[in-house]
């Protein structure tokens, strides 16, 4: 059975909105600053933009599933991204900072179901031995989206302002909703909707305990994680609500979270390769711009194309591998893309303060063939055993994980990065001694004074030690994802 124009367009469609959701999580942060300074706020508060954002879509992410029985998919779907349209708008034009956060926060709610719906309805169109092509393509626009959003991100705001960062949203969120809406009218749908009851005390455990966690992850390099007080108490009320929620919605007749579906083989080793796949993913995707700009002189913009042949690799491994994947055991591919990244990591990992843009973006390149090669088959064995009626659901919950895997990955390198900075430093300064004749030959042959000679020592000490530190982020994301090949040879064979 061939591919329609139909489909080809709903693709289209979905794909635009799950790249929009995604995208908005990392566009803006180039933009920090400049936000900052227009609303003449402190830059620590501006980091709120992109935490207000995330704390809403990681609460309302695990509520798909109830949400999708109450309105039905479609509807939900469009009415979710018509939604996050006009508050993109209202971001744009956002007269305070506190109506910015405001209008944020309702991109993060009305977003949530974008990315599960957008995944569930995709598969839905395609015929079923054509899924794995559906599953491709919403893998691409997933991981293209956060490596190309700093880019794009740069580019608009030194070309034209930050609120184009959301205005850009407009046009797209428009085409998305009408097609989606005018294919489904043209088919006839009709939703399924029911009227489930509302699990008020499961939806505070809910908000308290992922709200508590986020914020925890946001802030914890800001507040210098468990020395301060409040990464304490944010810690403790996630575990302590988040263990609540899992317990009260286990035994709810009604439950608004199907926690049900850890008992999935499958899905359960699924979420978790997620999780930790997309930690270690997102490490080298943070750590790596903020160093090219930091201490290698890039521009936002300079340091996003570096960085994108990652996305570029993927738009070529995805729709090849979605063609593929029913004739291969999807756990093997998975093993195939975890050996391959880690390969590329330890083979990449080796940057030196003269690295090339063209060498990082061959390298960047290189680690996005393996990503593509488990991202993909990953959804392929996470969703393979749920039942239709059920996927929604199951997708919100598999992309909370992954969303979660995310914040992990973004807190964690940042701190990882700056304790191997510091040994690094320490290291390289213990050398720049009398005893040692590069120093002695370097002092004779710089012009100043002394002290002046050890300010420029330093700097150079500085900056090899924040290269050394991203060397140490790449190949630990490396040695990471060997890990979890264990954990894939759990799940059932497809």
């Amino acid at each position: 059975m061939g591919i329609s124009l139909e489909i080809i367009l709903a693709t289209v469609a979905l794909s635009i909105g799950s790249f929009m959701n995604v995208l908005d999580s990392t566009i803006v942060n180039v933009s920090l600053s400049h936000i900052a300074g227009d609303f003449a706020v402190a830059p620590t508060q501006g980091t709120w933009v992109i935490t207000s954002y995330a704390v809403s879509e990681a609460i309302f992410l695990p509520l798909i599933g109830w949400l999708t029985k109450k309105f039905g998919i479609v509807r939900q779907y469009i009415m979710a991204t018509l939604l996050f349209t006009i508050a993109s708008v209202l971001c744009g034009i956002s007269f305070s900072f506190g109506f910015l956060l405001f209008a944020r926060v309702l991109q993060g709610i009305v977003g949530a179901s974008m990315i599960p719906l957008s995944q569930t309805l995709m598969m839905g169109f395609y015929p079923k031995d054509k899924k794995a092509v559906a599953l491709g393509i919403w893998s691409m626009t997933i991981i293209l989206a956060p490596v190309l959003g700093p880019v794009i991100g740069g580019w608009i705001t030194d070309s034209f302002s930050w609120r184009g960062c959301f205005y850009i949203n407009v046009p797209f969120g428009i085409l998305s909703t009408l097609v989606v809406y005018y294919i489904f009218k043209k088919r006839g749908h009709k939703d399924k909707t029911e009227n489930p009851p509302i699990d008020i005390t499961g939806l505070i455990f809910l908000t308290i305990g992922i709200s508590s966690l986020q914020i925890m992850l946001d802030k914890g390099n800001d507040l210098d994680w468990f020395s301060s007080r409040i990464i304490i108490v944010l810690a403790l009320l996630s575990f302590i609500f988040l263990t609540l929620l899992v317990i009260w919605e286990w035994y709810h007749k009604n439950p608004m979270i199907n926690v049900k579906f850890f008992l999935n083989r499958n899905f359960t080793v699924g979420a978790l390769s997620i999780s930790i796949g997309s930690a270690a993913f997102f490490a080298s995707v943070v750590v790596i711009p903020l160093w090219l700009q930091n201490y290698m002189g890039y521009t936002a913009f300079k340091s996003g194309l570096a960085t994108s042949t990652l996305g570029i690799a993927i738009m070529f491994v995805a729709p090849v591998l979605g063609t593929q994947l029913n004739k291969f055991d999807a756990r093997k591919v998975v093993i195939l893309g975890f050996i391959s990244f880690t390969a590329t990591c330890f083979i990449t990992g080796n940057y030196t303060p003269d690295v090339t843009a063209g060498y990082i973006a061959f390298s960047r390149f290189l680690s996005g063939i393996g990503l593509g090669f488990f991202f993909l088959p990953l959804n392929t064995i996470t969703l393979s055993e749920i039942p239709d009626n059920d996927l929604a659901g199951a997708s919100g919950v598999y992309n909370f994980m992954r969303n979660i895997g995310n914040s992990f990955g973004t807190s964690l390198s940042v701190n990882f990065w700056n304790h191997r900075m510091a040994v690094h430093h320490q290291d390289l300064a213990a050398a720049a001694n009398t005893g040692n004749p590069n120093f002695i030959f370097f002092i004779h042959q710089t012009a100043g004074s002394f002290q002046e000679k050890l300010v420029i020592i330093n700097e150079m000490i500085t900056e090899q030690a924040a290269l050394m530190g991203v060397n140490d982020i790449i190949i630990g994301s490396g040695i990471m994802i060997l890990f979890l090949i264990p954990l894939v040879m759990l799940a059932k064979k497809q």
